[in-house]
C-alpha cells in the first residue's frame, strides 16, 4: 500500500474463514456500514455462506483492515448474470493510505481468477463514482437510494490487467 501499512490478502469461501476472521470482518462491516454511516439495516443478508470473502489483514496481526465480498453470478437474484463486488470497506485507520485501491485491485484479480473473461458489477455509493471510474467501472444506472444512501450501479468489462499472476 502506498505510504501505509502492508496488507496480506486472503480470499476464502465462508467455510474457510476462522471464527476470528469472520468476527473481525463482520465487526468491520458493522463499524462502518451501520455505525459510521448511521444506516440501520440487516447486514447479515443470507448471502455470506455463498460468496468469497476477501480479507486485507495487517501484516503483523489478524486485524481486518480491508474487506470485500465477491458474489458469484445468480446469488443475489436470478437476473444477476455477472459476478459482483460488494460490502467494500476499509477500516478508518487504513484510509488515506491506498487501502481502498489495493482492496479493489485484489478484488478484480480474484474475480478474474474465479470468473475468467466476465465483466464485474458493483453497487457503488454515488460519492465514490470517480474512484470506481478510475478502476475502469462505468455507470449503468441513474442514482438511487439504497437504505437511504445514494448508490449507482457500475460495471467493468473484463480487462486482462487484473488477471491472476
Amino acid at each position: 500500500m502506498a505510504g501505509g501499512t502492508q496488507l496480506r490478502w486472503r480470499c476464502l469461501p465462508f467455510e474457510g474463514l476462522s471464527v476470528h476472521e469472520l468476527y473481525a470482518a463482520l465487526a468491520l462491516r458493522a463499524q462502518v456500514f451501520v455505525l459510521e454511516q448511521n444506516c440501520v439495516y440487516l447486514d447479515l443478508d443470507g448471502h455470506d455462506p455463498a460468496v468469497l470473502h476477501l480479507l486485507g489483514q495487517a501484516a503483523d496481526s489478524d486485524a481486518v483492515l480491508a474487506y470485500a465480498r465477491l458474489v458469484p453470478p445468480g446469488i443475489k437474484s436470478p437476473s444477476q448474470t455477472q459476478p459482483m463486488i460488494g460490502r467494500v470497506v476499509t477500516a478508518p485507520t487504513a484510509r488515506g493510505r491506498g487501502a481502498g485501491r489495493a482492496l479493489m485491485e485484489q478484488a478484480l484479480r480474484a474475480c478474474a481468477e474465479h470468473w475468467p473473461g466476465q465483466a464485474v458489477e458493483i453497487q457503488a455509493q454515488s460519492y465514490l463514482r470517480a474512484f470506481y471510474a478510475s478502476l475502469g467501472f462505468v455507470a449503468t444506472s441513474a442514482p438511487y437510494l439504497d437504505d437511504d444512501i445514494e448508490h449507482i450501479d457500475m460495471r467493468r468489462e473484463f480487462k486482462a490487467d487484473f488477471t491472476a499472476n
